[in-house]
């Protein structure tokens, strides 16, 4: 399995960043990390090694990135305004500057996203508000409500970072871009966040948009054994 370490200067972020690239052929994959995790957690916890025969066979391509959660959704040393202009900028870079590369490098634009947990957060707020960047969407085990990051706090910014809420407003032709979108929402029977995958599925039915969500019967579902399992399910 081919594995490279690379960086570049991010303009929006005004930083290096650096990534992981397994692959060299077929579909590209973005993996976000979890909650306190870099970009290095996916292939330590196993998740790369999971599709090692997709990516071996030259059936995909996976980047996994950091999602800087510490310095901005989890930062509680600062103000949650901030915590969401910070968060804002990280999607402006993703939008900007990381799928593009992503798409360029890998030859072809059909992106996938994945996330568990917080980085299910990501995953499905990027695919919302950047549909025309991603074709398919898996979210494990995922948040898609903010407001427990946000200390009661509301304004515009965080009301458009927050799936739940922008998508129930969103109009007849936003719903048309969302539903080329391929969804996967999924998680344990368990889990407590199980009511948030829910949520955001019922959500996305509502509003016509197709969806394939499951919730595993009898298992917690909130953990790296689970995702390991069924991430491989929904690729390549």
């Amino acid at each position: 399995m081919q594995r490279f370490h690379d960086s570049f200067r991010s303009r929006v972020l005004e930083r290096p960043v650096e990534y992981l690239w397994f692959g060299q052929a077929g579909r590209p994959l973005l993996m976000f990390p979890t909650s306190g995790g870099r970009y290095w957690e996916n292939e330590d916890q196993g998740l790369v090694e999971s599709l090692s025969d997709f990516i071996s066979e030259g059936r995909l391509q996976v980047c996994c990135i950091d999602a800087f959660n510490d310095e901005h959704l989890n930062n509680l040393q600062i103000h949650p305004a901030d915590r969401m202009r910070g968060f804002d900028a990280y999607d402006r870079y993703l939008a900007e500057e990381m799928v593009p590369m992503i798409a360029a490098r890998a030859g072809r634009d059909d992106i996938a996203v994945y996330g568990a947990s917080l980085g299910g957060f990501h995953a499905v707020n990027f695919a919302a508000r950047h549909p025309e960047q991603v074709a398919r969407c898996i979210a494990l085990s995922g948040l898609f409500d903010n407001h427990r990051l946000l200390d009661g706090h509301w304004d515009e910014l965080c009301y458009y970072h927050c799936p739940v809420a922008y998508v129930a407003n969103m109009d007849a032709e936003w719903c048309r871009r969302l539903s080329t979108v391929e969804w996967v929402i999924a998680t344990g029977e368990h889990d407590s966040l199980v009511e948030e995958t829910r949520k955001y599925s019922d959500l996305l039915r509502r509003k016509d948009i197709p969806v394939h969500s499951e919730v595993w019967p009898g298992v917690f579902g909130h953990d790296w054994p689970y995702w390991r399992e069924h991430l491989r399910r929904f690729l390549p």
